[in-house]
């Protein structure tokens, strides 16, 4: 028997996953060829909403790499979302991705601890004192085409001097 198949698309769509979990609200997008596709923002901690999202996500979409802020931010949130990230790289083979978290803030400040935060100068994360709160908006981008990936999907640990 010979098929003829015509008119099927060139490629199968890539799906990946976004996760802004440094702080609230927490974050989450799906991208289809790198258009957002979907979005869920949540006010749980990541402890209680990353794991069920993940698998949910997992489970719907074929996912070939999961990119998450990997710093500054909280240390905590950080540490988990790492941790989960890669024994899904390794468990399941989907890519563990870093990218600064002041790629999705347009280079804002980060709240680090009390009035300390976390603020880029050129190429160098420090923590400054801002006397005024500042208001932090992550957001997720429409596409992820020009996020700049970093080499390294280790957290960016940036501990504050208490």
């Amino acid at each position: 028997m010979n098929y003829k198949v015509e008119n099927l698309p060139n490629h199968l769509p890539k799906y990946e996953l976004l996760v802004i979990s440094i702080s609230a609200p927490f974050l989450i997008g799906v991208y289809r060829d790198k258009t957002l596709i979907e979005s869920v923002s949540s006010e749980k901690k990541t402890s209680e909403i990353l794991l069920p999202l993940l698998h949910t996500y997992m489970e719907r979409y074929d996912l070939s790499s999961i990119i998450y802020t990997r710093g500054p931010g909280s240390y905590m949130a950080i540490k988990l979302t790492y941790i989960m990230l890669k024994t899904i790289e390794i468990t399941r083979g989907i890519r563990c991705l870093g990218c600064s978290a002041f790629a999705l803030n347009n280079g804002a400040p980060i709240k680090a601890m009390g009035n300390l935060y976390f603020t880029k100068e050129k190429e160098t994360i420090i923590t400054k004192k801002i006397e005024q709160p500042v208001d932090t908006t992550f957001t997720l981008p429409q596409s992820i085409h020009d996020l700049p990936l970093d080499e390294e999907s280790t957290p960016e640990y940036v501990i504050p001097a208490v």
